[in-house]
């Protein structure tokens, strides 16, 4: 009896820490169009490691409630933090400062060689002071190609959006959706370009990661936190 009581409780146990661990997908990049290989992506309180692969693509077992870590040799470190709601994680990766970041970067395989032309022009944007523009959606105006900013309120200084296709319906919104540090936000109107680290918009199969609510594109911002 005292065997079988003991074998309950093992297999308990053993769902019990099952469930606390789930699967989270990702993909980590420079930009849209320059996804990351190779990157090492550990889950902090799991202890679990794994890559990217060619496509920047990886996934990985954590806790429900975990810290994502990535880290990669010319590239600075970034943390996630994982909920229990999180399913997908995108993380855009900034080189560390450093006339030989690109090339140190093709070497160690984490970009083609084809790419680092692009990539060169990350690390040289990286340097851009967002601080002339007297706010974010000047900023993106200014900044984004292929976007458009509407006033949707009559008053000066009112409400705007940001539109990233030509609007497709007269009843439904168009706007963007607005993902800031990873979180999806309903306005971004109080952040001072000052405090924006970068922005890069998502669309068509790349803005598919967030489902329906990304079906107008997405606006990805990333703060000095």
């Amino acid at each position: 009896m005292k065997t079988i009581v003991l074998l309950i409780t093992g297999m308990l146990l053993s769902v019990c820490v099952s469930a606390q661990h789930r699967a989270v997908y990702g993909n980590v990049r420079l930009s849209d169009d320059l996804k990351l290989s190779n990157i090492v992506v550990k889950a902090k309180k799991a202890g679990t490691v794994t890559m990217t692969d060619s496509l920047g693509n990886f996934v990985i077992v954590c806790n429900k409630k975990d810290v994502l870590q990535f880290e990669a040799k010319t590239f600075e470190k970034v943390s996630k933090r994982v909920r229990p709601s999180t399913d997908t994680v995108l993380v855009q990766m900034r080189f560390v400062s450093g006339p030989e970041s690109v090339q140190l970067a093709v070497g160690y395989g984490y970009i083609s060689q084809d790419k680092a032309t692009h990539a060169q022009s990350m690390l040289d944007n990286q340097k851009n002071d967002f601080c002339s523009y007297t706010n974010i959606f000047d900023l993106i105006d200014g900044r984004c190609a292929g976007v458009m900013v509407n006033n949707i309120s009559a008053v000066p200084g009112g409400e705007q959006e940001v539109i990233i296709r030509g609007r497709n319906s007269i009843m439904l919104s168009n706007c963007a959706l607005y993902v800031v540090d990873g979180i999806v936000v309903s306005q971004i109107a109080d952040i001072p370009p000052c405090q924006v680290r970068s922005i890069n918009i998502l669309k068509d199969a790349s803005a598919s990661i967030y489902g329906s609510r990304g079906a107008n594109g997405v606006i990805l911002i990333e703060t000095f936190k």
